[in-house]
């Protein structure tokens, strides 16, 4: 067999294993979908931390209480107190402050599986294992919302997660959640991706409040010398003024889902 041959058969199988999850991913965003309206009086900005670094409270946290402002933070128990690529992760007394302070904590499974390649009985029982290490460690706390860890969610996922909480968070196939939301599958910005064009994430706050729309900004670690999946105080804090300055509700995911779905007022 030629190379050209052999390149070319390695060509066709790629070409195919991208269509089939293509069509995957399209089928998890059309099915299992829990439809809600996104007609608030006022625009809704949230802001999100995925895996629970401790500068997500200590930095992000400051900053936000500047503000006033209340964040979501998505923990998974298995990173509690271990040294990671974002930093040093939660200790548990930090997640005691938040929650005293008012922060939501959410769910990112216990292990921090991944929302493509884990099997559904897996995942679930990922979940599970989560809400139970917060009963265990803040009894009478639970977790309402949740976000998927890694990646886009594949059906089975979808289905085992959706059974669980009040609403899911995905990553960015649309930066701002408008017109109707697919609440096992909201969408989110990731700060890290526009921290080198600040003005983009200005543009984005700007479309929101134009829409009147729900912009769920997501990150991880905060400081001067971010991981490739966080950004620095600074840039935060500039995405928060601007934020505020919108004129926009700034809650936490659970808060905002209660403004939308009309048991929490203003």
């Amino acid at each position: 067999m030629s190379q050209q041959t052999t390149l070319g058969k390695r060509t066709a199988v790629d070409y195919l294993a991208r269509a089939r999850r293509r069509l995957a991913v399209e089928t998890a965003t059309a099915l299992c979908r829990k439809p809600i309206a996104i007609k608030p009086n006022l625009p809704l900005i949230s802001f999100t931390f995925d895996d629970f670094p401790r500068t997500a409270f200590l930095e992000a946290g400051r900053i936000l209480g500047r503000y006033n402002i209340l964040g979501t933070y998505y923990v998974s128990f298995s990173l509690m107190g271990k040294q990671s690529q974002l930093g040093p992760m939660f200790h548990l007394e930090d997640l005691k402050e938040l929650l005293r302070q008012g922060h939501e904590l959410g769910c990112h499974t216990f292990g921090h599986c991944h929302s493509w390649d884990t099997p559904p009985h897996f995942y679930e029982r990922a979940i599970i294992e989560n809400q139970e290490a917060l009963r265990e460690m803040v009894p009478g706390a639970r977790f309402q919302t949740f976000a998927y860890p890694h990646s886009w969610p594949h059906l089975g996922v979808k289905k085992v997660a959706s059974a669980h909480f009040r609403c899911c968070r995905g990553g960015g196939r649309k930066p701002i959640n408008i017109g109707t939301a697919d609440l096992n599958l909201l969408s989110a910005t990731f700060l890290e991706q526009t921290r080198d064009n600040p003005r983009a994430v200005k543009a984005l706050i700007d479309d929101n409040a134009r829409a009147r729309g729900w912009l769920i900004f997501a990150t991880h670690d905060l400081s001067g010398d971010p991981s490739p999946f966080g950004c620095t105080p600074d840039f935060f804090e500039q995405v928060v003024q601007w934020s505020v300055e919108s004129g926009a509700r700034i809650l936490p995911v659970v808060g905002a889902l209660k403004v939308l779905q009309g048991s929490l007022s203003f």
